[in-house]
């Protein structure tokens, strides 16, 4: 999920040490490289032969729920993250000033798409606090992602987005030019971060065989390079009730 071109060699070598890791655990089908990303992301989710992926919050809950298995959590190095927990940061344009959405409600918002529980599930609590979606925001823009978000807010196209507080730091790393121009104006509350899972006729035996491998990448010195340019920190067994719980239905 988190796929900036200039961070393709650093999840090629994570994925290597992920493979390795499986295959110590017993996993025989794991590829030993990434192959191209599928477009349709359901198609990928909901494939026969996925062994591993990162999903959403939102979609474990949702459209995927009882068609894959959760492994777990990971951490992540990132303001706004907490353990295995992260929130939405709220921007606007650099010459706004708020310290909230209700400072300048209604607005415009972007959003990367519907099933996104960090750029569009993480808003509807705080928009049915100010008294209904429509009321906080003036017109919905779906963008497709949260690049495209941000270039909206950052060109005035839409006057805010929520964007997921790892994919900000990533663009802070990768493309600082991206959020020139644009600042945090709030934070949201926080949730699980974006979930690993496996397909649904994973057996337990499987899912805890694939546990065990990406805790022990997580661990493995030779990764530790990686790991830091993914601003990965560690891995948290994590369970569906923990999504459950905290994410807006």
């Amino acid at each position: 999920m988190y796929s900036l071109p200039e961070m393709r060699a650093a999840n090629e070598a994570w994925w290597a040490g992920l493979a390795r890791h499986f295959d110590r655990q017993g996993i025989e089908n794991a590829p030993q490289t990434l192959g191209p990303a599928e477009p349709d992301r359901y198609h990928h989710w909901l494939s026969d032969e996925l062994l591993f992926s990162q999903t959403c919050g939102f979609p474990l809950t949702h459209r995927l729920a009882g068609r894959v298995r959760l492994l777990g959590a990971p951490k992540y190095d990132a303001a706004g993250c907490d353990g295995a927990s992260y929130r939405s940061l709220i921007i606007a344009r650099s010459d706004v000033t708020a310290s909230s959405l209700a400072d300048i409600a209604p607005c415009r918002v972007a959003i990367n798409g519907y099933d996104s529980q960090s750029g569009w599930n993480v808003l509807r609590p705080i928009a049915r606090e100010f008294g209904g979606w429509d009321k906080m925001f003036a017109e919905t823009i779906e963008s497709g992602s949260h690049a495209s978000s941000i270039d909206m807010v950052r060109t005035g196209q839409a006057d805010v987005a929520a964007i997921d507080c790892v994919t900000h730091a990533l663009f802070q790393d990768f493309q600082d030019e991206r959020l020139a121009g644009t600042q945090v104006i709030a934070r949201t509350a926080s949730a699980p971060t974006l979930p690993y899972i496996t397909g649904g006729s994973a057996t337990d035996d499987d899912v805890a065989r694939l546990k065990e491998g990406i805790a022990a990448a997580m661990a493995d010195e030779n990764l530790i390079d990686v790991r830091r340019q993914l601003r990965l920190t560690g891995f948290e067994n994590l369970s569906l009730a923990d999504y459950e719980t905290r994410i807006e239905v």
